[in-house]
């Protein structure tokens, strides 16, 4: 068998995030989770939810929206009445078709053991296959997410097997990329997939409860201490005899996403040792070195081109400055009724600086380029605003393959890069250069070993798109 494989799908995915406490005692578990699900509401935006416990009985609130749309004063009051010592919690970015309340996180089912919770974070590629299965079998679906095929995966074994073997047995059988979070009524488990693709790690509050999240910023913000990042093909069980590690899966290679350090974890969060400001500020010296331009200044594209710009300047010694002004208020919901204002959505996000480059060669830093259709109104509206020369570089290195392994990006067809040459995408952006990083360059930026998944770059996935059960 191959090691890799080249998928052929072009759809759109999830893009999630977890977190979870357990403590030996209550104190203030929902407003731990909102906090934890707030910083990491850049993770997903459609959809919240919290599931508590106070080891003997269960209660959730959940909706459509952000954390702070959905979460308030009286809604996390009415869950600390439960006095809860554990919960989890999930923010959601849906997938296209399936934004509606039932599938949002976390999600509950019935088993022989009582209620079980779970969220998730990835993709299954073998959920269609589980489903089926379990269908033939008698099991119901009312969703279109896969923690429901987990939780009913879990149930089915656990009619012949204990929890943790259950769980052991289901990881097992699912295939794909993700951290998932599982919670019963007195027990907290977290689990990373096989090859460690999407995030996931361990922290401690001060009182002792134990903290998982998708990203380690998230834990910071709490007050809790970070521990280490759960390995790949790892289980952890808390209760209240402590933590207990087990490895479900021994028999995968390191992938951890590589995109996660261009542009989709915080740059606060560091993830399997590698800081992702540092990776970032270091992405930008590499272009430096591989694209030297000459420039009077270098500017970001806020907020994601931040840092690679930072680097770029202190590697090339050209002032860093303010292009762009981002409009901090613009909602999620951003109304654009015509195709006019959905064209000027881009000028009413970002807004050049004009005072500031009049006349002048720019740099111009991006953490990637995707569709190229928001490099082109930047690059229009910086020359209309008196740029002399845009340079745009790219921080990541060409796009030409969708992700099928739990990150939103569009198909094949949509990927400008996949169908078009350095040059080509040039004349279509409209930059008087066009470079990007390269794979091996951002490899470097992230440690120099290739422990990554590089799918999106190069086509190569460490797991194949045809799962089976």
């Amino acid at each position: 068998m191959d090691k890799y494989y080249t998928p052929r799908v072009s759809t759109f995915r999830d893009e999630c995030g977890v977190f979870g406490i357990f403590a030996k005692r209550p104190c203030d578990i929902p407003n731990l989770l909102y906090y934890g699900l707030f910083s990491l509401q850049h993770r997903g935006q459609e959809g919240s939810g919290i599931v508590v416990s106070n080891f003997k009985k269960i209660d959730q609130y959940k909706d459509i929206g952000s954390v702070g749309e959905v979460f308030h004063k009286e809604t996390l009051g009415d869950l600390n009445k439960l006095k809860p010592c554990l919960g989890i919690g999930h923010v959601r970015y849906s997938t296209s078709g399936s934004k509606g309340y039932e599938n949002v996180q976390p999600l509950l089912t019935n088993t022989r053991i009582g209620q079980i919770a779970a969220a998730h974070n990835g993709n299954l590629v073998n959920d269609k296959v589980i489903r089926d299965k379990l269908e033939d079998k008698g099991s119901n679906f009312y969703t279109s997410v896969d923690s429901e095929s987990i939780l009913k995966l879990i149930s089915h074994f656990l009619t012949k097997s204990d929890l943790i073997t259950s769980i052991k047995l289901a990881a097992n059988k699912i295939k794909g990329a993700f951290s998932l979070l599982i919670m019963t009524r007195d027990k907290l488990i977290g689990l990373r997939d096989p090859c460690g693709i999407r995030p996931l790690c361990l922290g401690q509050l001060p009182n002792g409860a134990y903290v998982l999240s998708s990203e380690s910023c998230a834990i910071d913000v709490i007050g809790a201490k970070f521990i280490r990042d759960i390995k790949k093909g790892e289980m952890v069980i808390i209760s209240k005899t402590g933590l207990k590690s087990i490895f479900y899966n021994k028999t995968k290679e390191q992938h951890t996403c590589l995109f996660e350090y261009v542009y989709f974890a915080r740059p606060d969060s560091t993830i399997d040792n590698i800081n992702c400001y540092l990776s970032r500020v270091a992405q930008g010296r590499e272009l430096y070195k591989e694209h030297p331009l000459k420039a009077d200044m270098v500017i970001a594209a806020p907020d994601s081109g931040f840092h690679a710009a930072e680097g770029y300047a202190q590697a090339s010694g050209i002032p860093y400055g303010v292009g762009l002004i981002k409009n901090r208020y613009i909602a999620r919901t951003f109304i654009k009724p015509t195709q006019e204002l959905r064209e000027r959505s881009v000028y009413i996000k970002l807004n050049p600086l004009k005072i500031n480059i009049q006349g002048k060669d720019l740099v111009l830093i991006d953490d990637s380029i995707v569709r190229g259709t928001t490099s082109y109104f930047l690059v229009k509206s910086l020359k209309q605003s008196g740029a002399k020369n845009v340079y745009l570089l790219s921080a990541a290195p060409k796009i030409k393959w969708p992700c099928f392994l739990g990150i939103d990006t569009p198909s094949k067809e949509q990927l400008i890069a996949a169908h078009a040459t350095t040059a080509q995408m040039r004349k279509k952006i409209g930059c008087d250069y066009l470079g990007f990083l390269s794979l091996d360059g951002l490899i470097n930026c992230c440690g120099g070993k290739n422990t990554f998944c590089t799918g999106c770059f190069d086509g190569k996935y460490p797991i194949s798109p045809k799962g089976k059960f």
